[in-house]
């Protein structure tokens, strides 16, 4: 395929995956924005900033540099979220789309400044371990450059904790809302559906009983493990 056609075939993924957004209930008016990246071509192509998911066609998606720099004069600007996509491209290098909603749920753990521990089996299907809430931002950070620096509190966090993006493809970021990434813009989308559920089964199983513990390790082991990693057996392979 030719540079041009396989930028076309990358718009085409992340327009699709974005629709996938509202289908799912994870956004409400702009809320959101899906992006992909090709290392190899020095492209990443992102949400247009602002339009209406009615209306939006995937010629609109927006093709940047790896610095985040529009190589189209005649394009729409970007996600205003681009920058925050870029630290995480730059420093997860196996993460290939980026997912960030304000979805309902999520977002909950996210301004209540909380990790969501892994309560069941549903949660360990996807995410190894609890899922980490950054730190608030400071008044600085915000200022200087909001969403660049929360790219890297994000970044921050996953180092601090020594966790891997690739075992725990999502993040809370403290009063804001959720970031999640995966293999391909489809995938990306299917962690962020996930992580909002798994937010909303918590809330619940504490309530239900606030003295709930987290699953034995040796349980979200045999979860995580049957479906990701060499030795999986879910599914046909």
């Amino acid at each position: 395929m030719s540079r041009e056609e396989i930028i076309a075939a990358m718009k085409q993924r992340v327009f699709e995956a974005n629709l996938e957004l509202p289908q799912y209930g994870l956004v409400k008016l702009t809320w959101g924005n899906v992006s992909e990246i090709n290392r190899d071509l020095g492209v990443i192509v992102i949400k247009p900033s602002g339009v209406n998911y009615e209306t939006m066609q995937a010629d609109q998606m927006v093709v940047t540099d790896l610095t985040g720099k529009v190589l189209a004069e005649d394009s729409l600007n970007p996600s205003s979220d681009l920058p925050t996509h870029v630290v995480l491209y730059q420093a997860f290098e196996q993460v290939n789309a980026i997912v960030h909603t304000h979805s309902t749920n999520s977002v909950m753990w996210a301004q209540a400044g909380r990790d969501l521990p892994a309560y069941g089996t549903t949660h360990a299907d996807a995410f190894y371990g609890k899922i980490p809430c950054t730190r608030q931002l400071t008044e600085a950070e915000v200022m200087e450059a909001y969403e660049i620096n929360t790219g890297h509190v994000i970044v921050e966090t996953f180092k601090e904790r020594a966790l891997k993006a690739n075992e725990v493809p999502g993040v809370l970021v403290y009063g804001h809302g959720p970031f999640t990434w995966g293999d391909s813009p489809m995938k990306a989308v299917e962690n962020s559906l996930i992580l909002d559920e798994i937010c909303l089964m918590a809330k619940e199983n504490e309530q239900i009983n606030p003295d709930i513990c987290e699953i034995p390790q040796y349980l979200l082991d045999k979860h995580y493990y049957r479906k990701h990693g060499e030795h999986a057996y879910y599914g046909q392979g």
